[in-house]
């Protein structure tokens, strides 16, 4: 038989690998950890660098504040209002506020607005700039006040001023034409030879009309006075306006 031997089981020490996943910030890691199966094995000596995710920081709360509007300045056209303007430009407190801001530049009156008045829109219009007097040896008319020269010229320019009030048609030259042929400028000149004349009502002033037409066609705000020559030739213009479309359209007696 063939000897008998020890066979001595050789005793293993086997490793068993293994991975523990460890979560830092919901992030797996897998480390691997080496594992002794007998008592005499060394101690588990693990090493792990965990990953941490860190949330970047909030940002500041930050007021949003409402963007304040700037001031602008809107220049009137013709046909505006106060009511139109604060429509079109979304004015906060209507027409009214928009009178409000720009008081000092409307006056008292915000139904009167002027074409190319200046109106600040979203604020308060600064009050307008105090004008130091100019010294004069003379007394200035007063503002906004038209001052015409005593004569033929002036008559006709402020006659014309009036016709424009009134809607009456005609220009200097048909108004100078018809003078010069019917008064040669005469503002006091008196017709008692012609028809008119024999009917006991004479052609009188600077356009030659009769009593009758010149009550009949007598514009407001001028004289009653026939021989005045702004309401003789106002009148007159406003019967040629009448008669023939205007007093342009006159080359002889009418």
């Amino acid at each position: 038989m063939p000897a008998t031997g020890n066979h001595r089981r050789r005793k293993s020490s086997s490793l068993t690998r293994g991975f523990i996943t460890v979560t830092a910030g919901g992030a797996a890691l897998a480390l691997p950890v080496i594992g002794a199966t007998t008592a005499s094995a060394a101690p588990v000596q693990s090493v792990a660098t965990v990953a941490k995710t860190v949330a970047p920081a909030a940002a500041p709360a930050k007021g949003i504040a409402a963007a304040k509007a700037t001031p602008s300045v809107y220049s009137v056209i013709a046909g505006d209002t106060l009511y139109k303007i604060a429509v079109g430009h979304a004015v906060s407190g209507g027409w009214q506020q928009l009178y409000q801001d720009n008081r000092e530049v409307i006056g008292a009156d915000p139904a009167v607005i002027h074409p190319g008045m200046k109106l600040t829109i979203g604020g308060k219009a600064a009050a307008p700039a105090e004008t130091k007097p100019v010294a004069s040896t003379s007394t200035p008319a007063p503002a906004g006040t038209v001052t015409y020269t005593n004569d033929l010229d002036g008559w006709i320019k402020e006659s014309l001023a009036v016709m424009a009030q009134h809607g009456i048609p005609g220009s200097y030259d048909g108004i100078h034409r018809n003078i010069i042929r019917e008064s040669s400028g005469n503002p006091k000149a008196i017709n008692n030879w012609d028809s008119n004349a024999a009917k006991g009502t004479p052609s009188k002033g600077l356009l030659q009309v009769i009593d009758p037409t010149f009550k009949a066609y007598h514009v407001s705000g001028t004289s009653m006075d026939i021989y005045d020559p702004v309401a003789n030739i106002t009148a007159a213009c406003n019967y040629a306006a009448a008669k023939y479309g205007s007093i342009d359209n006159v080359f002889g007696a009418y």
